[in-house]
């Protein structure tokens, strides 16, 4: 679990700037940015969930006359179960057309909140949290051999939740001046309270052609650590 006692560390490191950040004013109110995720389930999750892949990105706008507070739009989405299988196209036409069906259980997330950041210096460390939405959902698609995109798919489970998060990080600036680019790591816990949801197998398909869904309900916590690329924050003048 992500331990308050790493926030308050974060907080604690921060907060000085407050007082001194005159000296380095901040080129730019709005920042954004992207990353890869890697997700660890946490606590009943991790029960029937190895791990979660996805991406991310952020929208912060910096009021010029706080630059250490920014309020932050966090989303992005994990995948968490992948297989494909091949099946015939219909019945009626057998093995001659073959697809390939795959599904996929993803997360999907969107949070708003605060964060405070070291505006300056060679490493500029960060804390945040947020509230916000969950989306769970199992969906199948359909392709064949010859085609690069899926001409059929299907929602077969979904459920959305309250969530929270927390997290922390450091940005690294790798360039400066007025479009100022930072190496972004960080890591983040997310609560998403009681969801159900499908995991990878959880379909059973029955010899009528009718499908049989294996739903869980439990807690659904994730602890995911972030690599990527920050834009506008922390510049110089």
């Amino acid at each position: 679990m992500y331990r308050p006692s790493t926030l308050l560390l974060l907080v604690a490191l921060v907060a000085p700037a407050a007082v001194t950040v005159q000296q380095a004013p901040v080129a730019s109110s709005f920042g954004g940015g992207g990353s890869f995720i890697y997700g660890s389930p946490q606590g009943e999750f991790s029960n029937y969930v190895d791990d979660a892949w996805g991406l991310g990105g952020f929208l912060a706008w910096t009021p010029q006359s706080a630059p250490v507070f920014a309020l932050r739009l966090d989303a992005g989405f994990m995948n968490y179960g992948h297989e494909t299988y091949r099946v015939p196209l219909s019945s009626t036409i057998g093995g001659r057309i073959m697809v390939d069906v795959t599904t996929d259980n993803n997360i999907v997330y969107l949070g708003l909140g605060p964060q405070i950041m070291l505006p300056y210096g060679p490493i500029r460390p960060y804390a945040n949290a947020a509230a916000g939405l969950s989306y769970f959902a199992t969906t199948s698609q359909v392709r064949g051999d010859d085609s690069t995109q899926n001409f059929a798919s299907d929602t077969n489970f979904d459920d959305t939740v309250f969530q929270w998060s927390i997290g922390g990080g450091v940005m690294i600036p790798v360039s400066r001046g007025r479009t100022p680019i930072s190496i972004d790591l960080g890591t983040r816990y997310h609560g998403n309270g009681e969801v159900t949801y499908v995991t990878e197998g959880g379909i059973e398909d029955n010899p009528d052609g009718s499908i049989t869904i294996h739903a869980i309900e439990s807690q659904a916590r994730v602890l995911s650590v972030h690599l990527g690329i920050a834009v506008g924050f922390g510049g110089r003048r």
